[in-house]
Order: C-alpha cells, then sequence, then structure tokens
C-alpha cells in the first residue's frame, strides 16, 4: 500500500506550524508542494485517520470545543485551524456526524478571511484548502462562493497547474450541483442521521459521492 507523504512536526514547531507542514508540507514557501500529496488529502484510510488522530486528534477535540481561538487572529494560524475544522474532523470521527461538527466555524473563518481580502497573500494550494470548507457547505450561496473562488484560481492558473485547478472547479461545480438540487448532500444523511427523500434515494443509486 502506498503510503502518503508526510512531513512530521519538528519540535521547534508551534502546533498551528506542525498542522500547516503535516498537510502542506513547504506548500506556503511556493505556489504548490513538489511532491503530490493527493493520497494525504483524497485518499483516505484508516491508516491516515489513525495517523491524524494519533498526532492531531487533541487540536480537533479543543476546536470543536469552540477553543483554539488565540488562532484567528493571524492568517498562517487561522488556515490551520480551518485545517483541523475542516480536514481533520473527517478524519478523527469518519462516518459519524462529528465528521462535520466543525464545517459551520470552518466556514465562518473563511467568510472573515475573504471580508479582509486575505485570501491574496496565501498561495495557491493553500488557498485551495482555504476555500474547501465553501464546498463542504450545505448552503447555496457558500457554494456559489466557492464556484467563484475556484474559477478566478483556475483561470489565473499557470500553466503547469491549469490541469489541476481545473479540477478543483470541476469538483467545486458538481459539489454545488447536488445542493442546488437537494439543498443538502444526501450521501451525508446516514451519518447524520436524516432520512432520505425519495429524490435522494434516487439519486444516491447512481449519484457521485464526495468524501464523507
Amino acid at each position: 500500500m502506498h503510503t502518503p507523504p508526510t512531513s512530521p512536526p519538528t519540535t521547534a514547531e508551534s502546533p498551528s506550524d506542525a498542522v500547516l507542514t503535516f498537510w502542506l508540507g513547504d506548500a506556503l514557501k511556493s505556489d504548490w508542494p513538489e511532491q503530490s500529496r493527493n493520497d494525504l488529502w483524497f485518499g483516505g484510510g484508516a491508516a491516515q485517520d489513525q495517523l491524524v488522530t494519533q498526532q492531531f486528534g487533541h487540536l480537533v477535540d479543543e476546536a470543536l470545543a469552540g477553543g483554539l481561538t488565540e488562532w484567528e487572529s493571524s492568517l498562517d494560524q487561522r488556515l490551520a485551524l480551518i485545517i483541523v475544522l475542516d480536514q481533520f474532523t473527517r478524519n478523527v470521527h469518519r462516518g459519524k456526524a462529528q465528521a462535520f461538527a466543525g464545517d459551520t466555524r470552518a466556514q465562518q473563518l473563511v467568510l472573515r478571511t475573504l471580508a479582509q481580502d486575505e485570501d491574496k497573500a496565501l498561495p495557491r494550494v493553500a488557498r485551495v484548502f482555504l476555500y474547501m470548507p465553501l464546498m463542504h457547505a450545505e448552503h447555496l450561496a457558500l457554494q456559489e462562493a466557492c464556484v467563484a473562488h475556484f474559477t478566478e484560481l483556475a483561470e489565473n492558473a499557470p500553466p503547469e497547474l491549469r490541469e489541476t485547478l481545473n479540477g478543483n472547479l470541476k469538483f467545486a461545480l458538481q459539489h454545488r450541483d447536488i445542493v442546488a438540487a437537494y439543498g443538502r448532500f444526501p450521501y451525508r444523511n446516514e451519518s447524520m442521521g436524516r432520512e432520505n427523500t425519495t429524490e435522494e434515494a434516487e439519486f444516491l443509486k447512481n449519484g457521485p459521492r464526495f468524501g464523507q
């Protein structure tokens, strides 16, 4: 089994820096990691869930309890908090409603960052994960905002990132279309204890699924 590349925290790193190093590697110094991290970002699996839980489960617990507010002030720390709330929650609580418990706070932090026009200060890969909570939102206005930001990223991509960022835009459009059709993600219903509508049950037979 291929093991996704990770960057273990060093003893000198702060907890927020450890999150960014683990998830993005050295990408805050450049537009994109030199080594593919797609298995880490999108692969999932029990081994990865265990790794994230061991290294960052305590931060997930603290963030879901409303803590780590000191991370909200600076852009880099806020990005780390967004990753904890929007990505690590899905590893630590896979298949449970708690996997989505950080979404609202993550989305609020994203909107705050956008309102301050701070997203443009980040490299492209960091912007992808800054915008990702909008892609996870069961709210059409946030989905439309997500599409707008991923469209901008794709349209302004350098040649070497064009295919990757166009792929992100494709996923943003697919997420938007699902929420436009159903008002939520039907494939979350089981984890969330929600009953499927007739239309959702039909969608779940053949429709696309993303993550959880």
